[in-house]
């Protein structure tokens, strides 16, 4: 885990819940200005989504990297393909550590060019991480095999990379050749999609943690996403709002620092295209609005 925010802002023994909000947006502010662990990262704009219909511009990426990139050490992507295989080389020429993304799905003919756009990033020396899949076994759009054989190859053709696969935290207990197959454990990990009350959010998150670092069996984990959404429609006894994102991502980084916890938060900016596949609540997980402006700070 980055320690560097340590040298000027300690969270500890911080009780977030007697604090205001105007002092929560100043941690907020400190945090940031400090530097988080990671993000996940989307250069999508207003009008745009995943898909052979955007290409995405190394300009744009740049853009959309200038208001977070002095925030982050690290830079989570989602895909070689389309224009986001610049994420990792522009993230790079920033100083930023990557976790590069593979996108995999029941496309077989696409999930080959993925996966040899990342080996090629990551033989480029552009990766620090290689996320070869992102919630494939939840989807149910490959077989345990299949991903599995991915993962090899991606580790022979780029043995200097760490190489990993991302999920929800319990299915690597549910998939342990999968988690057999990865070099370091990367947990999504969101106590708001299991209807978890926010109060209690941040002890969910600690034995969502604990169950992934028990299937690792001594292998690094890293929480891939978490996050909060500050509007939308509740998720059982979830409440998306502005006090409750701003709470969790101060309680989520007080556990970082407490416990040395890498995380990568979900995330950077709101997307407005996410209402079609996740309902309302969808657009609003950003640390920064849609237009990229901070929105707890």
């Amino acid at each position: 885990m980055s320690n560097l925010y340590k040298k000027t802002l300690s969270l500890s023994g911080l009780d977030a819940t007697t604090r205001s909000i105007d002092e929560l947006k100043k941690l907020v502010g400190e945090l940031l200005t400090n530097k988080i662990h990671g993000l996940s990262f989307s250069p999508y704009v207003e009008g745009q989504r995943p898909g052979p219909q955007t290409i995405i511009s190394p300009e744009q990426i740049r853009e959309r990297l200038a208001p977070i990139q002095s925030s982050v050490n690290w830079i989570r992507s989602f895909s070689c393909t389309q224009g986001n295989q610049h994420t990792p080389i522009i993230a790079k020429e920033l100083g930023l550590k990557t976790m590069v993304g593979v996108w995999l799905d029941e496309d077989l003919e696409n999930n080959e060019k993925e996966l040899q756009a990342g080996i090629k990033l990551a033989q480029a020396g552009h990766v620090d991480i290689l996320a070869v899949g992102n919630e494939v076994m939840l989807r149910k759009e490959l077989t345990e095999e299949q991903l599995v054989d991915y993962l090899e190859r991606a580790k022979a053709a780029a043995p200097n990379v760490q190489v990993g696969y991302v999920d929800a935290y319990f299915k690597f207990v549910d998939h342990p050749a999968v988690t057999e197959a990865c070099d370091v454990i990367l947990a999504n990990c969101y106590p708001f999609w299991e209807s978890c009350p926010a109060e209690h959010a941040l002890l969910y998150m600690k034995e969502m943690y604990r169950i992934a670092t028990k299937a690792a069996n001594g292998k690094p984990v890293i929480v891939s996403e978490t996050g909060w959404p500050n509007v939308g429609s509740p998720e059982g006894g979830a409440i998306p709002s502005y006090e409750n994102a701003i709470r969790y991502f101060i309680n989520t980084y007080k556990w970082a620092e407490e416990d040395g916890i890498d995380i990568i938060y979900f995330s950077s900016f709101d997307e407005t295209w996410k209402i079609s596949e996740e309902g309302d609540v969808g657009a609003y997980w950003g640390l920064w609005n849609k237009d990229g402006v901070p929105k707890y700070v």
